[in-house]
């Protein structure tokens, strides 16, 4: 089952992984490797304007946390929302390239635009249109790298993009340090150097990744007869395959495992507060300077960076579930020190460890796990419709974070984001628990099924 324990069966009587005995992992698909070098080129230049913007925000231009809660939020919210928008577009197009490069083309656009802006107006507005960019690369990103990687090595595919990524998240925060540390008019250097890096990222994009990738995973369920008794068509004119329509990509949510996915991702995600907010708070808890606050996002970024392909590879082997909910009871063991804690000098870096290893445990680990429910044809669709659910979850949690925080004080709000993740936790450990022993069944292709997508007239 998908986040299960054990590994089912696979369909036909094929053997898995797990039935040929212990195997040594294949080179890493090409694709992969030249998009994990694209995520990483670009993260660079995102992470230099993330690391600054929480401090440029509140203490450069006097904003409230509740004003940047609303500012992060839709920071979010508006890519969770193109996400839809770009995994269906790549579906339908069938060219998962184009879109993503249509996506980092008009981030990359967006960040020389910083360098103009001075007001907390038109930043939201550059920040919107960036985050738009992020929305339409996301969903086509991934379902390439799943498309071109054996479904036993899934888990272990997304976790070497998430590290090659995580390693421009790395980088991306030290250089904006270094910059804020040997220029005068820091922000604007780092918006420059920025823009450039994200140019590079783009047309690396264009050279070195293929423009689609031939699906490694199995085979999609066989068609399932039509209402008449005939097959359902699965190709269109001259052997083409049927266009994907908005009636196809609703059906998936008809899917039960994907359906489970969406929902426990949103459920955790109302309670994960963002990564600014959490570096904002281990600040005030442990007095560290402004000079340092760029450089809390290495300690995630390097833990996040050694353990997200062991964390993938463990998924494979161990069950997705395990490593997912793992994940979480850890970002609730952040939020405890960051509570309860005494002020010891180790505290920052206990925070940061637990906070890259909720990543590492994951951000890979569930698109890893919808690729195992949707067929090839819907991949981006599918991977759109669960990240857009977590991502909206975000967004609320940011913009309840935020409000919580300047009612009641960081304590109480911290308090109630962590009851409502270990509430969260128990009933997603209970939705995705696995599925009878014996219950092989693939679930039903919505694309090839017409009764899965379309109701009877």
């Amino acid at each position: 089952m998908y986040l299960a324990d054990r590994s089912a069966p696979a369909p036909g009587g094929a053997k898995t992984a797990a039935d040929r005995g212990p195997l040594r992992a294949p080179a890493v698909a090409p694709t992969v490797l030249a998009l994990g070098t694209v995520s990483m080129i670009t993260d660079i230049s995102s992470e230099m304007v993330t690391a600054v913007l929480p401090l440029y925000l509140i203490a450069g231009l006097g904003l409230s946390p509740l004003g940047f809660g609303a500012l992060d939020g839709v920071y979010n919210g508006v890519s969770a929302l193109v996400q839809l928008t770009g995994g269906h577009l790549a579906d339908r197009v069938r060219n998962h390239k184009l879109i993503a490069g249509v996506g980092y083309g008009l981030s990359a656009l967006c960040k020389p635009l910083l360098l103009f802006a001075h007001s907390l107006g038109p930043i939201s507005v550059i920040l919107t249109l960036e985050r738009t960019g992020k929305g339409l690369r996301t969903a086509p990103r991934d379902a390439l790298i799943s498309l071109s990687t054996p479904p036993e090595l899934q888990g272990r595919a997304f976790g070497v993009h998430r590290a090659m990524d995580t390693t421009g998240a790395l980088l991306g925060p030290l250089a904006a340090f270094l910059i804020l540390s040997l220029t005068i008019d820091g922000y604007d250097a780092v918006f420059g150097v920025s823009a450039c890096v994200a140019v590079l990222g783009v047309v690396v994009l264009m050279l070195f990744v293929p423009s689609g990738a031939a699906p490694a995973a199995a085979p999609a369920p066989a068609a399932a007869p039509a209402a008449d008794g005939t097959a359902a068509a699965e190709v269109s004119g001259a052997g083409r395959p049927a266009p994907v329509g908005l009636r196809d990509a609703l059906g998936l949510l008809r899917l039960p495992r994907l359906r489970n996915l969406a929902v426990c991702a949103v459920l955790l995600g109302l309670t994960t507060v963002s990564d600014a907010f959490v570096y904002l708070l281990l600040q005030r808890r442990t007095g560290i300077g402004d000079q340092w606050f760029p450089l809390l996002p290495l300690g995630t970024a390097a833990v996040f960076l050694l353990l997200a392909v062991p964390a993938g590879a463990l998924a494979d082997r161990i069950g997705r579930r395990t490593v997912f909910l793992t994940g979480h009871a850890l970002l609730l063991g952040g939020y405890g020190l960051l509570l309860w804690a005494p002020a010891w000098p180790a505290l920052p870096f206990l925070v940061l460890a637990l906070h890259g290893m909720f990543y590492a445990a994951t951000d890979g680990v569930l698109p890893a796990a919808v690729a195992a429910t949707v067929p090839g044809e819907l991949r981006a669709t599918g991977m759109a419709l669960v990240g857009t659910g977590q991502a909206l979850a975000r967004f609320g949690c940011s913009l309840a974070f935020g409000a919580a925080w300047t009612l009641w004080g960081t304590g109480p709000a911290l308090a109630a984001a962590a009851a409502g993740l270990l509430c969260g936790a128990a009933v997603a450990g209970f939705v995705l628990r696995p599925s009878a022993p014996g219950d092989t069944r693939p679930e039903p292709n919505p694309k090839s099924n017409p009764k899965s997508v379309r109701p009877p007239k």
